[in-house]
């Protein structure tokens, strides 16, 4: 997992677009973003017990690609770009492939740039603006993490959603 800032330039979303600025863990971590690699060889009992740890109940596979999204791929990606935040922990651990979550840096609004791979786990908070996109691989598979009933609500970003409850605990959580 490496973290950057994004360079703000435009073109395909699946591109790097590395400015240069690395973004360090505690950086991350001071977003109430966590993270950890887990090697994919003996996934299944270190993330259920970090799961156990975390408190999450439920999980599924997803996987994205074009071949398995077929007409749908552009519109799906285009989609999960959009600026939104989620009522809940969104909790990934990386199976196989590749992606981007851009998370929003509230202190400055810049976007940071999290590259995730093969064995990458990456918990972003609820309430956090943020967005993914994969590579040029064109493909991930991943495990969702849920601390209730499986379930992905988008809440995009806007007036409504920046005086969301969740969105302002969040706030207050990193000391804004």
């Amino acid at each position: 997992m490496r973290a950057y800032y994004y360079d703000g330039e435009p073109g395909d979303q699946r591109l790097p677009h590395d400015s240069g600025r690395t973004v360090s863990t505690e950086m991350l971590e001071a977003l109430n973003v966590q993270s950890m690699f887990v090697p994919v060889e003996s996934y299944e009992e270190e993330v259920a017990a970090i799961a156990k740890q975390q408190g999450y109940k439920n999980h599924d596979i997803i996987s994205i690609s074009k071949e398995g999204l077929g007409d749908q791929y552009e519109s799906r990606i285009k989609a999960f770009f959009h600026e939104h935040m989620h009522e809940d922990d969104e909790a990934r651990y990386i199976i196989s492939g590749s992606g981007y979550f851009d998370i929003r840096e509230a202190h400055t609004n810049a976007w940071v740039r999290i590259a995730v791979t093969t064995g990458d786990f990456l918990i972003v908070p609820a309430g956090i603006y943020h967005r993914f996109t994969l590579d040029t691989h064109d493909r991930v598979k991943s495990m969702r993490l849920f601390k209730d009933a499986p379930k992905w609500e988008a809440l995009n970003r806007g007036v409504e959603t920046d005086r969301h409850p969740i969105r302002t605990g969040y706030l207050k959580n990193i000391g804004l």
